[in-house]
């Protein structure tokens, strides 16, 4: 089935739904939100917003449920900071969890689906271990920047829904202190991880790994369809991992820290720490200075969420046979191969015709985009929407294979838009990145931004027009 990205959010009223609590006071710990000094709004996401039924609140409301979290009507009453274990770097931890932020609320969105809306940098927690559970105000700006990017090349992703500045001064190790801080709020379609199962699998908790297997398939996948729940569960997000996995390729984008604590059970990006995207068309790049082995470059991600799907396939044995979790898994670098043709024809504006058929053009790119004559997003904004007025970069066997292969092709996306008329394609290399931060660091000057997020979004409609 051809990709397609997720469309424009339309309004929709306020819905909460609070179902997090049916699965019982081992999933998560009540926690109240931090006392901060100061509370100004930085960021706030009216776009997706509407789709909760949120974006008509006054600025003071908004710093109010985002800033100080007072409640929103009818939802969680106190916050839950979550249980979960996770491999990290391959290394199993089992004292984490949400140890700087919790679930906010729940509500439904324009589509009925449940999302939560869960915060980063509000606090400590019982799981915080020696952190002070902050978040740097540089952290939260390169979330907004990571989220609306990914959003726009198709990746599914958590949005960041809120940034409040929050007046404290915080050291930290990797950048210059003291820094500014701030507390985020993302929305989400769930913030359910896989080292939640993990967890539970630890602790030997059959009743609660039920539990929890049907609130997943109820909230997040229409409900079980078959007498193998945990198995039925698992064919899911395997297949929303392979298509994650494939969306970061295209995207050129690399996580940093695909660590199972930070893979949620509806193949939904999130968590942004450390991340980068690649100019060229590199295997090896890598996003965490602390990736040293380059356990999670840019080739590797598809491996790591592989990795991190038997790591989820462990945890449900304690309610399910091996034999259809190994299945599954053996199926996953096909469905894999799949996702990333469908999604590499889609950013080329052509129609996928299928796997092996479209399995020629997409190889013919790699291999042409492997010589780094040209970076990712200038090849893509060259041919997403014909063919390219300045061939230099593309004179090459490679490229000349690639050409003869998208010459065959059928256009599936309208070159009338504006997009396609700039000067240049619009990325987010760390350079841009830096010089975003250092305006607001230097002279508290937020244009930088503003005009970014303008041009992403323009971006993204642009991509949207098939």
């Amino acid at each position: 089935m051809p990709y397609k990205p997720q469309a424009e959010p339309v309004p929709s009223p306020y819905r909460a739904d609070v179902k997090i609590t049916d699965l019982g006071e081992k999933i998560g710990d009540p926690v109240q939100a931090a006392q901060f000094p100061e509370h100004i709004l930085r960021f706030r996401n009216d776009r997706w917003g509407q789709t909760v039924g949120l974006s008509d609140l006054s600025d003071e409301e908004w710093l109010n449920h985002f800033g100080r979290f007072a409640p929103l009507p009818d939802n969680l009453d106190p916050p839950l900071a979550l249980r979960y274990h996770g491999h990290q770097f391959r290394n199993y931890n089992p004292e984490i969890g949400d140890g700087r932020g919790f679930l906010f609320g729940q509500m439904r969105d324009h589509e009925d689906r449940l999302m939560d809306l869960a915060t980063k940098g509000s606090g400590t927690t019982p799981w915080s271990r020696s952190g002070d559970g902050r978040l740097t105000l540089k952290g939260g700006v390169r979330e907004v920047l990571a989220t609306e990017m990914l959003e726009a090349l198709g990746v599914d992703t958590s949005k960041t829904f809120a940034l409040v500045e929050t007046g404290e001064a915080l050291e930290r190790g990797d950048e210059p202190s003291p820094t500014r801080s701030a507390v985020m709020t993302r929305l989400s379609h769930s913030h359910i991880r896989f080292g939640t199962f993990q967890r539970i699998a630890a602790e030997q908790n059959e009743e609660l790994m039920h539990a929890l297997v049907d609130y997943c398939l109820t909230q997040f996948y229409g409900g079980a369809k078959t007498d193998n729940p945990a198995i039925e569960l698992f064919q899911h997000v395997s297949k929303k991992a392979a298509q994650l996995a494939a969306s970061y390729m295209t995207a050129g984008f690399v996580h940093g820290v695909l660590n199972t604590d930070n893979i949620n059970i509806t193949g939904e990006s999130f968590d942004y720490g450390p991340w980068r995207f690649t100019p060229y068309w590199e295997p090896g790049f890598t996003a965490a200075y602390f990736d040293q082995e380059g356990l999670y470059c840019f080739a590797r991600q598809p491996e790591a969420l592989h990795w991190n799907l038997a790591q989820l396939a462990s945890a449900l044995r304690l309610i399910c046979d091996s034999d259809p979790l190994v299945t599954t898994l053996e199926g996953f670098p096909r469905s894999y191969g799949e996702a990333f043709t469908e999604h590499f024809c889609w950013r080329l504006g052509v129609e996928s015709e299928g796997f092996e058929k479209d399995k020629p053009l997409v190889v013919a790119a790699e291999q042409a985009l492997s010589l780094k004559t040209v970076t990712i997003d200038q090849f893509f904004f060259d041919w997403g929407c014909g063919t390219p007025t300045n061939m230099k970069c593309y004179e090459s066997d490679e490229f000349d294979a690639f050409a003869k292969e998208i010459s065959q092709r059928k256009r599936a996306r309208q070159s009338k838009h504006d997009y396609w008329r700039s000067k240049a394609p619009c990325s987010m290399h760390i350079e841009e990145v830096e010089a975003i931060w250092d305006a607001i660091a230097r002279d508290d000057d937020w244009q930088p931004l503003t005009r970014k997020i303008e041009a992403i979004r323009n971006m993204g409609q642009a991509l949207r027009n098939l």
